[in-house]
């Protein structure tokens, strides 16, 4: 039973006071994130409920998942963990890189400067909202500003990662428990993005009864037909894609050089995508955007699964006073600048809504959540091509230039 087992992963004994803990290895996670996908499917399907509010089907059955693992570690029987390191990285690398792939330069003309000046308006004031409602806030609950930053744009509208990258940063400056926070903060503002932005922008479609414009189709579908998809066209597809991943790291070594600028991988990836469409459209080459669109769809599932799935809420708990707190005002503050802001600046019509969604989702989580929402709302309310293919990918960039410079220069004010 025990060699069988190493096959699985890899069990490690009680001691020092920590419980067991199996680790299961990549393929095996793998079957646990196919479990989540397919859950979330039919729970999503079977509710209607669910439909109404946008709730991204992996969320829905990821959390549950996390839910069930964290209360077993909790009990003291065990603690089961997945190998995701590669797995999550990978896909959430192409997924970002199918969003570049979208950003069109004939698309952008479409969309018109103004709402592209809107959108870089409104990701700017939102990331400066955040961190001085959230600095402002820890002072008057007793919390260190450099925390309290964790808990703002840092781990909003940055997500994890860029969390991750400050924390050594403002660990530096005095603030010894910044990475614990801002990973824990992070970790909740991928379950407030997700549950918060369907709800809104469903709220906004009711409110102001919008509807889908049924002549706005995907760009695969504008011309009537649905083009099949075929082996040959996958494999080519697939392999550009991972062609323009790895142009895509020189882009992201010159990005992360840029002095106190701190920029995930993911946003080389993304111009890589967003420079490899418009020369191929340039040069009048198979785009291959069908398969493109199934990949991108079928990568952003499965890292939202892979990711909600493997939430340790245990690790919530010695964080959870004054960052309890900060987060739920965070949580207000999205809302609020979605109902308000967001939507309005954007037109007040069903593609404001969808992007609405969009804002919410990258603006307390991250860049998939915005993608996530936006998908949700639009497979319930119908298709906006200008929401899918511009919103998310122009705010992560806005978002990954401005946040970092900002969170750098503002923190600095509070070193100890």
């Amino acid at each position: 039973m025990d060699k069988m087992m190493t096959y699985f992963g890899t069990f490690t004994a009680a001691k020092d006071g920590a419980v067991a803990s199996f680790k299961f290895e990549y393929l095996t996670t793998l079957l646990f994130a196919a479990i989540v996908i397919f859950v979330g499917q039919a729970m999503v399907k079977h509710s209607k409920l669910l439909r109404k509010y946008a709730i991204p089907a992996p969320v829905v059955s990821g959390l549950i998942f996390s839910i069930i693992v964290s209360v077993i570690k909790g009990s003291g029987a065990i603690g089961f963990e997945f190998d995701t390191k590669i797995m999550k990285d990978f896909t959430q690398n192409i997924f970002f890189l199918c969003v570049g792939f979208g950003f069109s330069t004939k698309m952008l003309k479409h969309a018109g400067g103004k709402l592209c000046a809107k959108i870089a308006f409104a990701a700017i004031l939102l990331i400066t909202l955040q961190d001085v409602a959230g600095v402002g806030l820890g002072k008057l609950i007793g919390m260190d500003p450099l925390l309290a930053l964790q808990c703002s744009s840092a781990a909003m509208s940055g997500g994890v990662g860029t969390a991750s990258a400050f924390g050594p940063i403002f660990k530096g400056w005095g603030a010894d428990a910044a990475t614990t926070v801002g990973v824990a903060a992070g970790t909740m503002g991928n379950i407030m993005g997700s549950v918060i932005g369907g709800p809104v922008a469903a709220f906004l479609i009711a409110r102001y009864a919008l509807k889908a414009d049924p002549n706005d189709k995907p760009a695969e579908l504008a011309n009537g037909k649905v083009n099949a998809l075929e082996n040959h066209s996958m494999v080519r597809a697939f392999a550009m894609l991972l062609l323009l991943a790895g142009l895509g790291m020189p882009i992201y070594f010159l990005l992360d050089s840029i002095p106190m600028i701190s920029m995930p991988k993911f946003i080389g990836c993304l111009f890589a995508g967003a420079i490899g469409r418009n020369v191929l459209e340039a040069t009048h080459q198979n785009t291959y955007e069908p398969e493109v669109n199934a990949l991108e769809h079928m990568f952003l599932e499965l890292y939202l699964a892979l990711v909600l799935m493997t939430i340790d809420l245990t690790k919530l708990v010695s964080v959870a006073g004054q960052m309890g707190i900060i987060l739920l005002m965070q949580a207000v503050l999205i809302a609020v600048f979605g109902i308000f802001i967001s939507f309005r600046l954007f037109g007040k019509d069903y593609g404001a809504a969808v992007m609405t969604a969009g804002n919410i989702g990258w603006g307390c989580g991250s860049g998939p959540n915005a993608v996530a929402n936006e998908k949700a709302i639009m497979d319930e309310y119908g298709w906006h091509n200008i929401a899918w293919v511009l919103y998310p990918s122009f705010a992560v960039i806005i978002d990954d230039i401005y946040n970092p410079i900002f969170l750098s220069v503002f923190g600095s004010l509070f070193k100890h």
